[in-house]
């Protein structure tokens, strides 16, 4: 067992830690603590915790040159943003010579699905491959387990450390070597449409997602942004899956959902989530799919090939 004290993190690269916490004084009490230890340490803190959480902080500490809170409205309920959006914060923090400490608290009372909550918890396990390489920095992952104490496990398998009482332990549930263990994705709603598709069905592929949309009155705008988003998934079916694929369109839970299958693999599991570099080669469809839709689920294995789903909302 090792204290988290306030020492400098310069060179001890990423940490990452979950903090189960009951309720708003728990939660307060806990961050209070390590935003305190920070500024003991002369280190940066970066606050990106949905609006009601930031209130309580701020007011007992406000936004000055060392604690500096973010509006994560954009993100917060997009997973696959989420990990370019902290390469964003902790560049410009890193950028003035400070070590730097996050607390990151995603809006698990908010999630409208089960597939959201999955890729969130997902996203989780994520950074750590993410941040892996890079500057030293400091994650807090508050979770409130007054609302899902069950998840507890999960949230432990995707953090190396876990905050009690103002100190830290290693988590024992988290294995750095572990796959992850993926949510099976469910099953297609019925009524589904279905369209096999291959070299020069890319036009037909549209009109079948703009027929299913206009069933449930999916504005124009969102229907272009889905069609765009569509055709980088289906290309890259025809390019790398084996030249074809097959489409599935369905309604669920207040959303159009687009599933692709096909024989490919994606041996990358940060594809599309973080920004791309104006020198990289490739890579960029899956990162316009993840600012274009809602919400994306990727499940991928040499033997069963790659499944994607592209979630939208639709309107009401």
């Amino acid at each position: 067992m090792t204290s988290s004290s306030a020492t400098s993190l310069e060179g001890s690269g990423y940490r990452h830690e979950l903090y189960p916490y009951a309720g708003n004084d728990e939660f307060v009490a806990g961050t209070l603590g390590f935003i305190q230890e920070a500024l003991d340490g002369d280190e940066a803190v970066i606050v990106a915790v949905p609006e009601e959480k930031a209130s309580l902080l701020r007011a007992e500490i406000r936004e000055n040159d060392t604690v500096r809170y973010v509006d994560t409205s954009r993100v917060a309920r997009h997973p696959g943003r989420l990990i370019a959006a902290w390469q964003e914060w902790i560049k410009e923090q890193v950028s003035e010579g400070r070590p730097v400490r996050g607390i990151g608290e995603s809006p698990w009372g908010h999630v409208r699905s089960a597939a959201e909550t999955a890729e969130l918890r997902y996203h989780e396990w994520l950074l750590n491959r993410a941040f892996a390489q890079g500057p030293a920095w400091w994650l807090l992952c508050p979770y409130d387990v007054a609302r899902d104490k069950t998840a507890l496990t999960e949230m432990a398998r995707c953090h190396p450390r876990i905050r009690r009482d103002g100190r830290t332990v290693l988590s024992e549930d988290y294995d750095p070597q572990a796959p992850y263990a993926f949510t099976s994705l469910t099953d297609p709603c019925d009524p589904y449409d279905e369209f096999l598709y291959t070299s020069g069905d890319l036009a037909a592929l549209r009109e079948k997602i703009a027929a299913c949309a206009a069933q449930h009155d999916l504005p124009g705008r969102r229907l272009r942004e889905l069609h765009l988003a569509a055709t980088e998934v289906a290309t890259n079916s025809i390019r790398h899956g084996g030249g074809q694929g097959v489409l599935r369109t369905w309604r669920e839970e207040g959303r159009l959902v687009c599933e692709f299958r096909d024989a490919g693999y994606l041996e990358h599991p940060l594809a599309g989530r973080m920004m791309p570099t104006a020198r990289q080669v490739g890579g960029r469809g899956l990162w316009l799919v993840h600012q274009l839709c809602d919400l994306v689920e990727i499940r991928s294995t040499p033997d069963e090939g790659t499944t994607i789903r592209l979630h939208t909302e639709l309107p009401g």
